[in-house]
This record gives C-alpha cells, sequence and structure tokens, in this order.
C-alpha cells in the first residue's frame, strides 16, 4: 500500500493548503499523474503521483492548511491487487452443491469512470472562498476569480451568490470563516475600498496578499542561506564570439520559431561543464555532500505579479539544443501562468539566473538550499578583449559562480568556470 504525502517544495516550506483533489478513490492513476493541487506562498502548485495504482482512500478534505510530511491519502499499487478467487465447483461436475446463478463479472477495469461523463473542471479557489461557496451554495464552476492567476477569492463568491439571486441580499453567516495565516505572517489590511464585500455582508479576516506572502517566502529561504551556507564566488569574462557567429549562422537554416537564443548555449555550457565537474550538481544535506548524476537544471523564473520561482527543467543533460529551447520556453510561459508541477520544484539540482536581457552585466545569486551552486549570466556586451597578442572588441558576458563551501572549494569552482569558458568556444559540440 502506497503513501501519499503533503511534499516539500523547498527547504523553507512547512506546511501548504491542500486546495483540490482531481481524483476520487476507485480512480486509477500512473506515475506522473496530477491528483492535487496545493497552494504555497509561491502560489498553487500541481502535485504529481510517483507510482501507478489504484487511489484506495483519501484522507483529508480540501481547505486544510498542512504540514509537510502528513499522510493525505493511500495509494494501492498493482502489486496489492487480490487474486479473484476460484471459481466454485459447479453441480455437474459433482464436486459441490448446486449453486444459484450469479451475474457474469464485469471485464471493466475496477472504478472505471464512465466515458460519457463530463470532463471535471480545474478550479483554483481558496480554501476561505471554498468554505464560503459551500455554506452559500455557490458552484464555484460558475464563478470567475478575480485573484492571482484567476484564483476565486471570498468576495467572488459573494458577488455570485448575489447574482443567483437578485433583489434579496446573501444571507452570510454570523462569523466568518477565517483562514490562519502562514506561521510568521500578520494579516495585512483590505487593499482597497473597491474590494470590499457588498453592504450588508459581514467583514473578512484580510489576508496577506500574494506578492506579500512571496516576497515572505524567499526572505525565508534567502536568509536560511545566508546563514547557514559558507558562500564562495568566482566570476570571469568570457568571450561570446564564436557562440554567436555560430549561433547565427545555425538560425538563418531555422524559421523564426524555431531559432535558438544565446541562453539556450549557455544553459547547455553550463550542463557540458557538470560532466567534467560533478561535485557541483547535487545537494548538502544531513551534513554531508549528496552529488546527483541526474543533472535536473533550476531556471530562476521572475513572476509579472512580483517575486520568483526555480523550477527545473528535469533531465536537462539528455536534451539536445532544441528539446532545451522548447523546454525553457514552455516551462516560463507554465511559471507565469501557475501551472507547475511539483517534481519542477523538488528536484533542481543546481539552478542558473539570467539577467542579461534587464541589462545586468555581473550577477552574483545565492544559493537555494539543499543545492550546492549556483551560476549567473550578465548582458552580453561589446568589450575590449586581447587574444593572440591583438585587441579588438568582442561580445563578452560575465559568468559567476556561488558554491557552497562545504561540499566544494574555489579550486573546482574555477576549473568549472574554464569549462563553461571551452565549451562556449566549441559552440557546434553543444
Amino acid at each position: 500500500m502506497g503513501e501519499f504525502r503533503m511534499p516539500s517544495m523547498g527547504a523553507d516550506m512547512e506546511a501548504a493548503t491542500l486546495v483540490e483533489w482531481t481524483v476520487e478513490p476507485g480512480d486509477r492513476v500512473q506515475r506522473g499523474d496530477i491528483i492535487a493541487e496545493i497552494e504555497t506562498e509561491k502560489g498553487n502548485i500541481d502535485v504529481e503521483v510517483f507510482e501507478d495504482g489504484v487511489v484506495e482512500e483519501i484522507l483529508v478534505e480540501p481547505g486544510e492548511k498542512l504540514p509537510v510530511g502528513m499522510l493525505l491519502a493511500r495509494i494501492r499499487g498493482e502489486e496489492d491487487e487480490e487474486e479473484p478467487p476460484e471459481a466454485a465447483p459447479s453441480a455437474e461436475d459433482g464436486e459441490g452443491p448446486a449453486r444459484a446463478a450469479e451475474p457474469a463479472p464485469s471485464t471493466a477495469p475496477p472504478h472505471e469512470k464512465s466515458p460519457t461523463a463530463p470532463p471535471r473542471r480545474h478550479v483554483r479557489a481558496s480554501p476561505l472562498a471554498r468554505r464560503v461557496a459551500a455554506d452559500l451554495g455557490v458552484d464555484l464552476s460558475q464563478v470567475t476569480g478575480s485573484g492571482p492567476q484567476g484564483a476565486i477569492q471570498r468576495i467572488d463568491v459573494e458577488r455570485a451568490a448575489q447574482e443567483q439571486a437578485p433583489g434579496e441580499a446573501p444571507t452570510f453567516p454570523e462569523k466568518a470563516p477565517s483562514e490562519e495565516p502562514p506561521r510568521g505572517e500578520a494579516p495585512t489590511e483590505k487593499a482597497s475600498a473597491e474590494e470590499a464585500p457588498e453592504e450588508g455582508a459581514t467583514a473578512e479576516e484580510a489576508e496577506v496578499p500574494y506578492p506579500e506572502r512571496m516576497r515572505q517566502a524567499i526572505a525565508k529561504a534567502m536568509a536560511r542561506s545566508n546563514s547557514e551556507i559558507p558562500h564562495y564566488y568566482l566570476e570571469t569574462p568570457i568571450s561570446m564570439q564564436r557562440a554567436l557567429q555560430w549561433l547565427e549562422s545555425e538560425n538563418e537554416e531555422r524559421s523564426v520559431k524555431e531559432r535558438l537564443l544565446p541562453v539556450v548555449l549557455l544553459f547547455r555550457a553550463v550542463i557540458r561543464a557538470l560532466d567534467d565537474v560533478p561535485a557541483l550538481n547535487g545537494y548538502w544535506r544531513n551534513d554531508r555532500h549528496e552529488p546527483q548524476e541526474a543533472i535536473h537544471l533550476g531556471v530562476a523564473v521572475s513572476l509579472r505579479q512580483g517575486g520568483l520561482v526555480i523550477p527545473s527543467i528535469r533531465n536537462a543533460d539528455q536534451k539536445t539544443l532544441d528539446e532545451l529551447m522548447t523546454a525553457l520556453d514552455d516551462l516560463i510561459t507554465r511559471a507565469r501562468s501557475g501551472r507547475l508541477r511539483s517534481s519542477e520544484l523538488i528536484e533542481s539540482t543546481i539552478t542558473v539566473t539570467n539577467l542579461g536581457d534587464l541589462g545586468v552585466e555581473t550577477v552574483h545569486g545565492m544559493i537555494y538550499p539543499p543545492q550546492v551552486a549556483l551560476v549567473g549570466f550578465g548582458k552580453i556586451t561589446e568589450r575590449p578583449w586581447a587574444e593572440d597578442g591583438m585587441l579588438g572588441v568582442r561580445p563578452v558576458v560575465t559568468a559567476t559562480l556561488a558554491g557552497d563551501h562545504r561540499a566544494t572549494d574555489g579550486r573546482q569552482g574555477a576549473k568549472f568556470l574554464d569549462a563553461i569558458n571551452d565549451h562556449l568556444q566549441a559552440p557546434e559540440s553543444l
């Protein structure tokens, strides 16, 4: 019997709110299927299951804030399936009394849903909104959300309730249910008078706005990084002339949609350099260094509503340049639309941040625990460059490394940056 527990989306996460189940007891699931949605300080996350089987029992209802590691459901694996009992001998065989006729067993898989059943709509709503909707009899699937990423908030439910019964004021509970703010966070004032409930509605305990919760989560993670990780920093300028010339030639034969961006060459060079210096790919956990074979490249993505997330391109070392470009586009799009998967947030083995598009020339980042390294790239700029006794002007990018001194040292870090440079000087081999 498998156990499905509240996953951790990062070293700074202590708890999360279960927003919605997308499965029911009896549903068959496969590894990688989305079975739940949770709400964290950094947004709503689709949670995957990591085994095949049948949902045996759901133990927690949506709307509850639960600690990391808490048991949420039980999943019966295929090996746990009971063998069907052998048919009893019939009277004609003379080996037992005659049995009453029984209906033939169904050949359909157990608990299989009817193919004509309407698809379930994925509803994004806060736990408070769900509780108020239940009290007022409002169908959330018919409500338009005004919160972050289209999430339904309590005020949306109240307005929908009034629209369902025009001319009648909705009856609200004497005391509205409230959500307990995350540990260490204080409730804030309401944003504006326009967002207040209609006249006749009771006052709601204000929730911490999403951007502020995001900043608090980032602050918690970075405070831990700064206090626990002994950082060392290295930087080096890298000529991008050969890489950009190769890229221009390569893109001439491609359509606009298929063209590669310089950033994908930088990311690919990082991946190749990790083959040369694998110690930087891994974690520091339980007071020991744990290098990882698979390379799950974490990408720092800024969000339009503020803050950032670090989802990963899983098994990035197995992808070609084209596959890496496609994966990067997809990851950024889903991160900014709030449709990330749990596995993309918990498996990064190293993080890369690129602020070149904002004009920054040098990036000194902080390691996201439990990782042991972070690579930064700035803007590609024209700079004086001397090579083979000749002085000229070349496109140059500054690469930086933040390393965990418990896991590696400056010598290994220098080899890593040198390896990035070597690979960018031979772009055709990337």
